[in-house]
């Protein structure tokens, strides 16, 4: 199914607004930031919750609000004040392939990008002539993982730059950066402009944009993801990944 350009944008706008809205948060990983209000608490919550989002829904609800309990609620202040013994209440925790070796390490490396850079946001700040955040997302997987790291932790953060669509983080930076007004995203990081946002690219929405004609690239990958972007800055450059909306409640709520 193939839409003309000027129908397909008519269309896929109409789908934003139905399911850009508070009534997403019910059903989405989104859920779990909306539980907090300090900034930091939402930015660690959400890159948590974004880093398991991936097979059962259910499941990734279940084991990211076990995350933020075994935080005792208070994600920003176990981060920066926990010390090495407090890790052990994660022991036997799993999530598909990311384990205890894994969150713990993600909580210490957490630590150390607060003490040392002061806020998660500006390492993904975008280099003067580079046209896609990819490439911060490539320069935030080195700085996450400058200290000593367990190697099998290091697949949890895809790059980009080696073909990777990186469909977690750039979900994880759509709630952060755009700020839509309806009560879903966030749009707390104000130093980064939507227009940079990629559309985080899974096989619900892969599926329905290519139905559409908006992807013809077979695989989910990082080149497919480039191909995605073009065509949804071409429907609107300010606020391309609106359309992540739009997409993924075709593919996941309408069986498009």
């Amino acid at each position: 199914m193939k839409i003309e350009i000027e129908n397909l944008k008519e269309f896929l706008d109409e789908k934003v607004i139905l399911y850009n809205n508070p009534k997403f948060i019910e059903s989405d990983p989104i859920q779990i930031p909306h539980q907090f209000k300090l900034k930091e608490d939402i930015e660690i919550s959400a890159f948590l919750t974004a880093t398991i989002a991936w097979g059962n829904r259910k499941m990734i609800f279940k084991n990211a609000k076990k995350i933020m309990t075994l935080m005792g609620d208070s994600p920003y202040d176990f981060v920066i004040n926990h010390k090495e013994y407090h890790l052990e209440k994660f022991d036997g925790f799993v999530h598909r392939t990311f384990n205890e070796i894994d969150v713990k390490f993600f909580i210490q490396s957490l630590k150390h990008i607060y003490l040392k850079y002061s806020n998660l946001e500006c390492l993904f700040s975008i280099k003067k002539d580079v046209p896609s955040i990819q490439h911060s997302i490539h320069d935030f997987k080195t700085k996450f993982f400058e200290i000593d790291h367990p190697s099998r932790t290091k697949k949890h953060i895809s790059d980009p730059l080696k073909g990777s669509a990186a469909k977690r983080i750039n979900m994880f930076l759509r709630w952060m950066v755009r700020k839509d007004n309806a009560g879903v995203d966030f749009g707390i990081w104000e130093t980064l402009s939507p227009s940079l946002l990629s559309c985080p690219l899974d096989v619900h929405s892969g599926n329905v944009a290519r139905k559409l004609g908006l992807l013809h690239r077979k695989q989910n990958d990082a080149k497919a993801l480039l191909e995605l972007d073009t065509n949804l800055r071409a429907l609107d450059p300010m606020d391309p990944v609106k359309y992540d909306f739009a997409l993924f409640g075709l593919g996941v709520f309408e069986k498009f």
